[in-house]
């Protein structure tokens, strides 16, 4: 039983092929058996780093009707802010408010044969008194998904297939995603929910968490593993698009965050690498001494089964975590579900 998260350093990749081996069989073993890891050495620049976590902070210290301006009701998309309270994690309401960000592309619209994810393309909606968090998050986007993707090959290659077996689905239209969280103090004698015990539905998620701050958990063997931050770190974790992709041998593991003590606060921000919104994520064919480890997909009894097509898997969760977002936009698609 390990009591924390294993430290990985990507500058090994860049060290000669001796460490470059070493590092590609610690990801996989690592992301075999626990599913997350805290990351080094991954040559982001810690000025963008401080950055970003500033230009958060400086955010939620708005006046509420500059929060408000840009709320996710006025977004078919699923963006914009998300009042405290105003997400549910399996019907369970998070304690947290935040922004969501996407790729910004024009909307496409609905209609006869054109599947229903396809209405989460679409435009973000950025705060006008803080016109810096745009350009700080573009460039967060742009730097974190060529990290995600550097790191999708070097797991390619650890399970033996070619460096760039998961390139195409990540090729014209990724859908990507920001959030943008800060959690209020809420836990007095008892921990409190800041978010519930869940498992990420994209590909891998790359999260920063405000330094010398704590909360997130994450199961190992019917155990919480506290996970604090590490300063200039990122905090790693396999999706349930990455676990089906390999048969369960890349590990989905559960997570959740415990609300800060009363009278704190605590920023993070999570990106999620996720394939085209069409996507079926390509399988690998692994090495019969890697396939007889294969855990198949991981069952939640509270949660639906991971499906094929990677926009099916997304739209079902904003529909579920946002219900007042749905409700706005797409109470067709809401009385279709409750028909079926």
């Amino acid at each position: 039983m390990i009591t924390s998260l294993p430290v990985l350093d990507l500058s090994q990749l860049d060290a000669g092929e001796e460490a470059a081996a070493r590092f590609r069989d610690e990801l996989r073993r690592v992301t075999h058996e626990v599913g997350f890891f805290y990351l080094v050495g991954h040559g982001i620049d810690s000025s963008l780093i401080a950055r970003a976590l500033d230009v958060s902070r400086r955010f939620f210290e708005l006046p509420e009707e500059d929060k408000l301006a840009i709320e996710n009701v006025k977004s078919a998309q699923f963006r914009g802010y998300t009042r405290v309270g105003g997400e549910l994690t399996h019907g369970d309401v998070d304690w947290r408010e935040q922004i969501d960000l996407g790729v910004d592309r024009e909307p496409i619209e609905p209609g006869e044969g054109v599947p229903d994810y396809w209405r989460l393309e679409g435009r973000n909606l950025y705060p006008e008194a803080l016109p810096e968090l745009k350009e700080v998050f573009d460039r967060w986007n742009e730097e974190l998904s060529a990290l995600s993707l550097r790191l999708l090959r070097t797991w390619a290659v650890s399970l033996g297939a070619p460096a760039d077996a998961f390139d195409d689905a990540f090729a014209e239209r990724p859908f990507s995603a920001i959030k943008i969280v800060r959690y209020p103090g809420k836990s007095g004698n008892a921990p409190e929910q800041g978010v519930g015990a869940h498992r990420d539905g994209g590909v891998l998620t790359l999260l920063l968490v405000e330094p010398g701050k704590g909360g997130l958990q994450v199961e190992h063997e019917g155990e919480w593993i506290e996970a604090p931050a590490l300063e200039d770190a990122f905090v790693v974790n396999i999706g349930e698009m990455l676990e089906l992709a390999t048969n369960g041998y890349l590990k989905a593991t559960l997570h959740r965050v415990v609300s800060p003590p009363v009278g704190e606060d605590r920023i993070s921000i999570p990106f999620f690498f996720s394939p085209a919104l069409d996507t079926a994520m390509p399988r690998i064919d692994l090495p019969e001494e890697l396939a007889r480890e294969a855990r198949g997909l991981s069952v939640d009894p509270t949660n639906s089964p991971i499906l094929e097509v990677y926009g099916e898997n997304a739209l079902r969760y904003r529909l579920r975590a946002h219900p007042n977002v749905a409700e706005v936009h797409h109470s067709d698609l809401l009385l279709a579900r409750t028909r079926t």
